[in-house]
């Protein structure tokens, strides 16, 4: 069976590489890929990046996107728009605590939905 594919998306490429770092050391299965930074790896985000990455990291179990700041979240809504795929899902979480939480809880199989509720409410239960 496979896991919830799980998209970082930041506008710095070092943040989501580093928060891949820390997920890697509890979920080392857990497909995870990154769209941060632009086209440049410049500050910003780019919907090319997080459609790349979705295209990666896409199972039959879905992809849950999670993003750092209110533009991010632009791109990720039309990277999801521009998709053909119908089981993406957008949390509104912190991306740290919020990718942790849903990595561990795709490494324990868990549904697209569950993965995205326990990411949702990564501050409320740690």
């Amino acid at each position: 069976m496979s896991q919830v594919g799980i998209v970082l998306i930041s506008h710095s490429p070092k943040v989501v590489e580093g928060i891949k770092d820390i997920i890697n050391q509890v979920a080392k299965d857990v497909p995870v890929e990154l769209a941060g930074g632009t086209e440049e790896n410049e500050i910003g985000t780019s919907v090319e990046k997080i459609q790349a990455a979705i295209e990666r990291v896409h199972t039959d179990r879905g992809v849950l996107l999670i993003y750092d700041l209110g533009s991010a979240m632009m791109n990720a809504e039309l990277a999801v728009e521009m998709s053909d795929y119908e089981d993406i899902e957008i949390a509104e979480a912190p991306l740290l605590e919020g990718a942790y939480v849903a990595a561990v809880e795709s490494g324990m199989d868990k549904s697209l939905g569950d993965v995205k509720k326990a990411c949702e409410n990564a501050l409320k239960n740690g």
